[in-house]
């Protein structure tokens, strides 16, 4: 099922994301987790993809397990370290598995790569090639605090309007902890011209050192009440992950409540936490 088809129905989404090992020898124990979120039957699944190689190429496969397990699956590709060969190589393989959903993502540049290599410098490009190879349901990425290497958020929308226009279906917006950023986020979407549906993303945090990560790489809003739960329970690692779960809940209900019915949890490849939430929303997402 395309999953533009899931996240336009009139029922509200929730999906879960899981990504590949990063070396071979935990690939089971990675696709036993999986399978483990699989069997609480979300709207679909989305499985991450590695920059420049390594082990992307479990992208397909775990992808492909999943389809067998009875869920919708979306497989990310990233393009900017890769060449155009290697790009449409996957996309034909994503086919042959059977996988119809794809995530068009530019990806970060490796540290210390030649960036006059460089085949892919937008994933705009990206989009525009995948739509031209197959019938393939399009995703994107987008930043409700702005992309942090653009210039401002104008420029991000710009981005985003030619990004829809090349073929991308639907957008998944990078993790945030205060709903209302989202809200003005989606107003200003429109206004601009961008009448793309948009996945909320959604990062249950459970334990404190993740939100030192989350900030160094994204430099995300973080609502006092939020630093006041970290602070609180940061040390103290069950409670943490109670009260992150619990917060996160909280953000998908105000999200349904106020219109916005896809939402993406980046569950980490934790089955635990997929199972607190969607069991937290089991009356909520019937």
């Amino acid at each position: 099922m395309r999953i533009i088809d899931v996240i336009k129905g009139e029922k509200p989404s929730l999906s879960f994301e899981v990504f590949p090992p990063k070396t071979s020898d935990k690939y089971e124990n990675v696709v036993a987790a999986a399978e483990k979120i699989a069997a609480l039957k979300p709207d679909y699944m989305s499985v991450t993809y590695g920059a420049g190689g390594g082990t992307s190429q479990y992208t397909g496969d775990i992808a492909a397990r999943l389809m067998k397990a009875g869920v919708n699956s979306m497989a990310h590709l990233t393009c900017v370290s890769s060449t155009k060969e290697k790009v449409h190589e996957e996309l034909m393989r994503l086919k042959e598995l059977g996988i119809n959903n794809v995530l068009a993502l530019r990806g970060d540049i490796p540290e210390g790569f030649d960036k006059s290599r460089m085949q892919y410098r937008y994933a705009y490009e990206l989009i525009e090639e995948i739509k031209e190879i197959g019938d393939f349901c399009i995703g994107g990425a987008c930043y409700p605090e702005k992309h942090p290497e653009s210039e401002n958020g104008q420029k991000d929308l710009e981005y985003l309007k030619i990004k829809a226009e090349a073929g991308c279906e639907f957008f998944t917006t990078q993790m945030f902890f205060d709903n209302n950023i989202l809200y003005n986020f989606m107003y200003r979407m429109l206004r601009a011209g961008v009448d793309v549906p948009v996945v909320a993303g959604i990062m249950p945090v459970t334990n404190a050192k993740q939100i030192k990560k989350i900030f160094e790489i994204s430099q995300n809003a973080l609502p006092q009440r939020f630093v006041r739960i970290v602070d609180r329970y940061g040390d103290k690692p069950e409670a943490m992950m109670q009260a992150g779960i619990a917060y996160a809940t909280e953000q998908i209900i105000d999200l349904y409540a106020n219109g916005v019915n896809a939402v993406h949890v980046y569950s980490m490849n934790k089955p635990e936490v997929a199972e607190a939430i969607k069991n937290n929303l089991s009356e909520i997402i019937k």
